[in-house]
């Protein structure tokens, strides 16, 4: 099986992308992280650039890293100067890296317009940059940067800027598709060109975005021979991003058959990818491929039902080998196997009649509103209440809320809440910032001196949406209503709709509190 090696350009090609900021300590954890993963290289930032990076490479000792070696990356000298004098170089020689990454031109447009240089200077550059670092004991990988848009318009000067980094000694050519806009097919048969001309030397790809064809193209890369791939987590990068690096290593390793990093580090893959996001406090895109959450997510009945019996009947393979796991969704399309299927996922065990008569209900309230989708604990409450046995830890009598703007006092809330726990009433009172959140609070003071453990239970995310709003002030609401267990690190989503902004988040506040009694102590 060939081994592919893996190059994470997070922290630097990554951090380019707009948006995207890590701090050093953010960097270092990232690094630590990627080595944990099996990458083998890990770029971590251009150390002529700006401080931060040059802090990243003088605090590098401190990672206690396994297996993969750390790049420095910088361009290959200035043009009519020396390595030795040309600062970027030096801050190179500074990092004190095992590995330099040299980034060199290779389309004559950039030589002759960008650098504002000679064709021959800038072969010159090359080669002398390269050799400098060799001479160093340095393991040196050469980006050939815009190499497909240089190899269309002048492939005889593009693999002349190649021969000059072989010339210098270099370990590895990265051919590079800078802007994007390359193809896969023209890719792979550029890189079979590479190979022909360039026996023994190891080649590698690194592919943006810019087409969404980052992965398509890196694949091709590989397919075409290199054996050394670049990019980042998730995609992050200038424009639209970099290849991304956790769809790659998916490909070739599950689909095409190369070896990337050991079975037990892939199924690290989904955790590296929702680390890194949250380090960046960036929301996970539910819908990456092999990672995110919805990626192996079934909502249609017949898919469902179909899964029930054969698993891979409507999945490409099994979402362990990535850490990540299969999901049934529960919406107005499904069947009655995504409810049995769902209650399997809670620990219930309805009966075939009472799945039946859930789905019933989710189709009619979807009807007026609600959607289920992102709110499981309230499919979990009505799997429960459908049977007949059932008996909730309380029940709600009644309640009122109150808003005045007193004299004096200015907007003022008060909520008033009546339930029934066993055979006693209880009646609480509550101020609170608004109307849901007075609610809230006197719900909880009900029912503290019986569940001390709601003390635990955070209300941490409050959505609300209007669903019509042609209809004005009488629209119909809809409120999603996230919560946390402290220590537990359990989280889950309730809710309401009605043109009643208040009765909606109510039956949302009412159903979370119910399910963290009933469900507290599996977590």
């Amino acid at each position: 099986m060939t081994q592919i090696f893996l190059y994470d350009t997070t922290l630097r090609d990554g951090t380019q992308g707009e948006g995207f900021s890590l701090s050093c300590n953010d960097k270092l954890k990232v690094a630590q992280k990627l080595d944990d993963f099996g990458a083998h290289y890990i770029e971590g930032g251009w150390p002529g650039s700006n401080p931060k990076d040059a802090e990243f490479f003088a605090r590098q000792n401190e990672l206690n890293l396994k297996r993969a070696k750390i790049a420095a990356f910088g361009s290959t000298r200035y043009k009519d100067t020396t390595c030795e004098a040309d600062g970027n170089i030096q801050a190179l020689v500074k990092a004190n890296t095992p590995v330099v990454t040299l980034v060199g031109k290779s389309w004559d447009l950039h030589v002759e317009h960008v650098l504002e240089t000679n064709q021959e200077e800038n072969l010159d550059m090359i080669s002398e940059s390269v050799r400098y670092f060799k001479d160093r004991d340095k393991e040196v990988i050469y980006d050939a940067e815009h190499f497909f848009d240089g190899f269309k318009t002048n492939p005889d000067y593009t693999l002349l800027t190649l021969k000059a980094a072989v010339q210098g000694g270099t370990d590895c050519l990265v051919l590079c598709d800078t802007n994007g806009g390359s193809t896969p097919w023209e890719v792979e048969e550029i890189v079979k060109r590479v190979m022909r001309e360039f026996k023994g030397i190891q080649i590698g790809i690194h592919a943006h975005n810019d087409c969404e064809l980052g992965v398509a193209n890196s694949l091709a890369g590989i397919r075409g021979g290199a054996t050394h791939v670049q990019g980042t987590i998730n995609g992050y990068g200038e424009r639209v991003g970099n290849a991304n690096l956790i769809t790659v290593v998916s490909d070739l390793q599950l689909k095409m058959g190369y070896q990337c990093v050991s079975d037990e580090q892939l199924t690290t893959l989904t955790a590296l990818s929702h680390y890194v996001d949250e380090l960046a406090n960036k929301i996970p895109n539910p819908h990456q491929p092999f990672v995110g959450f919805s990626a192996f997510a079934h909502k249609g009945g017949i898919h469902v039902a179909a899964m029930l019996k054969v698993e891979e009947s409507y999945q490409h393979m099994d979402p362990t080998l990535v850490g990540n796991e299969k999901r049934t969704v529960v919406s107005e399309l499904s069947g009655r196997g995504n409810i049995l299927a769902k209650a399997e996922e809670f620990g219930l065990d309805p009966s075939r009649d009472e799945a039946k008569q859930v789905l019933e209900q989710i189709k009619d309230l979807e009807n007026q509103g609600y959607t289920f989708e992102g709110a499981e604990a309230s499919i979990d409450m009505m799997l429960r209440r459908i049977n007949e046995d059932y008996k909730p830890p309380f029940e709600v009598v009644d309640f009122m809320v109150l808003t005045e703007n007193r004299q004096g006092r200015g907007l003022f809330t008060e909520a008033t809440v009546k339930v029934t726990v066993g055979e006693e009433t209880r009646h609480t009172v509550a101020d609170g910032n608004g109307p849901v959140n007075a609610l809230n609070l006197a719900l909880r003071g009900a029912l503290y001196q019986d569940f001390p453990q709601l003390k635990n239970i955070h209300l941490t995310d409050y959505k609300v949406r209007i669903l019509d709003s042609d209809s004005g002030t009488a629209a119909k609401t809809r409120v999603m209503i996230d919560f946390y267990e402290e220590g537990t690190g359990h989280n889950w989503t309730t809710v309401g709709a009605h043109t009643n902004i208040i009765e909606a988040s109510w039956h949302a506040l009412v159903d979370s509190m119910e399910y963290a009694l009933l469900n507290g102590d599996k977590w």
